[in-house]
């Protein structure tokens, strides 16, 4: 069996090197291809080449050096394009895990916020309950007292009563009547004796059960309302400059030396103007909202049209969409109009109130602290605006602090 299959591979071995030697030879003259016709792209022998004398020719070697150096360039952007490919492969890779992690902390975020909520309301359920369990023992000892003096007020009426009958069953006339203005007397005295009876119980409930339960979710929201703070503004990470850290309530922002947004370099962000922009836009109405600036050296906050061009160095004024006021060099207070109006401030503002009027044209700052008027744009809007925010270069850590946009107490109006 061994020798058969060594011959049989022998054999396969004889085929094979002849049919690269056909390949190699003149199917017409049987004489070895040594030569190329560029104009007809074909191998020929020296035969052939005598019907291709007008032709260009050259050796079979050096044509295909040539064409291989021309395969060369060819292959060299399907190179390039698998590493884009690869390199965006990673880039996606690397997002991806950025998402899942991202998730797995909003969803840790968001069972906390709802722990704190459902330990809010257990512990308003147990003290609802409470109230309901006193008022019922406090209400029913009362009935209860009621009942035990009822009770005792039927025992003496029974007795009067049993007393009563005997004598009506007295056969001894004379013995009777002997005994009747004495029992008369006292009867009717009895009789007429002040009782207290307990009032008829009325047909609705003795426990205020509308009280309880109608009201309840209605008092309970209220008391939520005092340990729930809500930011009238976010931020939106899609348009957050990449070093530029924002806090997970996407609340505050501030510029790092490290890179922090996602790699894919979206439509929407912003690159490389060092800013952000908030997540909810308007198109109508009146809008304000605070901002702590602190101690900082450098800020610019203020709105922003939704088509503001986010991948240039632009000038901030409205011309191109912005309508700002800036600090700068730590003491420097400027609008930013077209050609940035310098502002003479008296005090330092800590907190900047911005305040939108959308149909009046109308964007003003005030300095929270004592409201006090800093500057008002006055444009007419036609798209979307953006609160728009830039905490400024980090500044070897000298303008390290966040920009931060203060949470609002929700409060209710009632008639």
């Amino acid at each position: 069996m061994k020798s058969i299959s060594r011959t049989a591979k022998s054999l396969d071995g004889q085929n094979s090197r002849l049919k690269s030697s056909s390949l190699r030879e003149c199917q017409e003259h049987h004489r070895e291809l040594k030569l190329y016709c560029k104009t007809h792209k074909q191998p020929l022998c020296l035969l052939c080449s005598k019907r291709h004398k007008k032709h260009q020719m050259v050796p079979v070697a050096e044509a295909a050096e040539e064409f291989k150096e021309l395969l060369k360039t060819l292959l060299k952007p399907f190179q390039n394009k698998k590493e884009e490919c690869r390199t965006s492969k990673r880039n996606y890779e690397r997002t991806l895990t950025r998402i899942q992690v991202r998730t797995n902390k909003a969803e840790q975020k968001v069972k906390e916020k709802f722990e704190e909520l459902h330990q809010f309301l257990r512990k308003e359920e147990k003290i609802a309950l409470q109230k309901l369990k006193q008022e019922t023992k406090r209400k029913s000892q009362v009935m209860k007292g009621k009942i035990e003096k009822i009770t005792e007020e039927m025992a003496s009426l029974s007795a009067t009563i049993q007393e009563i009958q005997q004598q009506l069953s007295e056969e001894d006339d004379i013995l009777f009547l002997r005994k009747f203005p004495e029992m008369e007397k006292s009867y009717r005295l009895n009789s007429r004796a002040k009782r207290t009876f307990p009032a008829a119980v009325r047909a609705c409930p003795i426990v205020n059960v509308e009280k309880c339960i109608g009201s309840l979710q209605y008092t309970v929201w209220k008391k939520m309302l005092t340990v729930i703070n809500t930011a009238p503004v976010t931020l939106d990470p899609c348009t957050a400059h990449p070093y530029l850290l924002l806090s997970e309530e996407l609340t505050s922002v501030s510029h790092t030396m490290k890179r922090q947004q996602p790699l894919l370099d979206f439509p929407e962000r912003f690159n490389p103007c060092l800013c952000v922009l908030g997540r909810e836009g308007f198109t109508s109405g009146k809008h304000y909202w605070e901002v702590v600036v602190g101690e900082k050296t450098e800020w610019d906050v203020g709105l922003a049209r939704e088509s503001i061009n986010r991948k240039e160095v632009i000038d901030l004024n409205p011309n191109n969409g912005c309508w700002l006021i800036a600090l700068r060099n730590g003491n420097q207070y400027r609008a930013a109009t077209e050609n940035w109006k310098y502002l003479d401030l008296r005090e330092k503002p800590r907190k900047i109130r911005i305040c939108l009027d959308y149909e009046e044209g109308k964007v003003s700052f005030y300095n929270s602290d004592n409201m006090s008027h800093i500057f008002t744009f006055t444009d007419r809007f036609h798209e979307k605006l953006y609160p728009y925010f830039s905490p400024g270069h980090n500044d070897g850590g000298k303008n390290a602090e966040p920009l931060k946009i203060c949470s609002r107490k929700v409060t209710i109006q009632e008639d």
